[in-house]
């Protein structure tokens, strides 16, 4: 491949804009879990990119998305399974869900790789459901993923906003399917955000009143609970709340605008990590870690610290639309071979954004080969007749 320096990106005036390759970042990453935090990255699908598209059923390259889990277990990341990262709700459905998790689960165990996998209950239809039906539903995935041994993730259930009338309800179904679990459980608090149909979740009608009924949770269930995934992008919020957790209840931060500060803590503790930032930014998570395995904060700061613009742009709203920018870079990085998704989602973000999105990475020297990455985008661009 010829050596590149520069590379023309598109441009909002219509013509380009020229920007120099960077030098990839140095970085001594893990090659098992750190001790310091326990971390996982949510990580993405790789699409069959001769077969998906908008309207047609999931069509997964399944060599290649499992790849990409060894490649983060090599990492020393933990892969948080079968969650939005891998398009569930967006294109990925419950059966495929379900195959994903069996088959992640599977490959973990022959690398002693560690995995949650999401629950949900999307298997029901769009009509409106009893909460024993919710409850049924979110049960029935739970034994499923516990019969061939995994630990889940208890993902916000969109028929359970629409049909809770208040935090009651909540408390009652979340409370039954807890007391069906085998293992401990990973709540999941996705702000609407992320999910709009999730807006008054808790059966609350603010963010503090919500945390009462969570916390009322964790504590009444606290032998059920590992730990509860906040993603509100509310970094104040989330340390209050952390603090406000029954001890042995950890704290994931979903927070991928501010998962730095959250992870590195303070002197009253500090959130541990459940991201789909890190599947976009790998090996700085991992180099990052390293450093805080050493109880060297401020090198775990000069690491991760650079990654947040970028991740800050990559879950610009409308945030739901992220996974674009995840598969993007992964593209652009050589973890797979091509740039298409499930449901032909890569059409959630622009030309401009995509090429904001290299200039971002590239600024803090994500790519390991730059040629490489500034062929790829290249060859791409000019595709869209650019």
């Amino acid at each position: 491949m010829k050596t590149l320096t520069t590379i023309q990106l598109p441009a909002a005036s219509g013509r380009h804009r020229t920007l120099e390759l960077a030098q990839p970042a140095t970085l001594e990453t893990l090659t098992a879990p750190p001790t310091s935090r326990v971390a996982y990255a949510a990580g993405h699908v790789v699409a069959d990119p001769l077969r998906s598209g908008a309207g047609s059923p999931a069509a997964i390259d399944w060599d290649a998305t499992l790849q990409l889990r060894h490649s983060l277990w090599n990492l020393g990341l933990g892969v948080a399974e079968s969650m939005d990262t891998a398009q569930r709700g967006m294109g990925l459905g419950p059966a495929v869900a379900l195959e994903l998790a069996r088959r992640t689960l599977a490959e973990a165990k022959s690398v002693g790789g560690s995995v949650v996998v999401g629950i949900a209950t999307d298997q029901l239809d769009a009509a409106p459901h009893s909460l024993e039906e919710i409850t049924d539903a979110y049960i029935e995935q739970l034994g499923e993923i516990e019969a061939v041994g995994g630990s889940v993730v208890m993902m916000a259930s969109r028929h359970l906003a629409r049909t809770a009338s208040g935090a009651d309800d909540y408390f009652n179904v979340y409370g039954k399917v807890l007391d069906a679990a085998t293992r401990p459980v990973i709540l999941h608090w996705l702000g609407s955000m992320f999910d709009p149909s999730l807006e008054g979740y808790w059966g609350a009608p603010t963010i503090a009143d919500a945390s009462e009924t969570v916390l009322a949770l964790s504590r009444a269930k606290r032998e059920k609970v590992a730990g509860i995934k906040i993603s509100l992008l509310d970094k104040d919020h989330e340390i209050s709340f952390r603090r406000r957790l029954p001890a042995g209840v950890r704290l994931f931060t979903g927070d991928d605008f501010n998962y730095a500060d959250l992870i590195a803590g303070d002197e009253q503790g500090h959130s541990d990590a459940l991201l789909g930032a890190f599947a976009a930014v790998p090996r700085f998570a991992s180099a990052a870690f390293a450093k805080l395995d050493k109880g060297d904060v401020v090198g775990f700061r000069d690491i991760l610290e650079p990654t947040v613009p970028l991740s800050r742009l990559i879950f610009e709203t409308p945030t739901q639309y992220y996974k674009v920018g995840v598969v993007w870079l992964s593209y652009l990085t050589g973890w797979q071979s091509h740039f298409r998704m499930v449901a032909g989602l890569e059409s959630g973000r622009s030309i401009l954004h995509l090429a904001d999105l290299f200039d971002a990475a590239n600024g803090i020297g994500l790519f390991p080969e730059p040629d490489l990455s500034a062929a790829r985008a290249t060859a791409y661009f000019r595709a869209q007749g650019l």
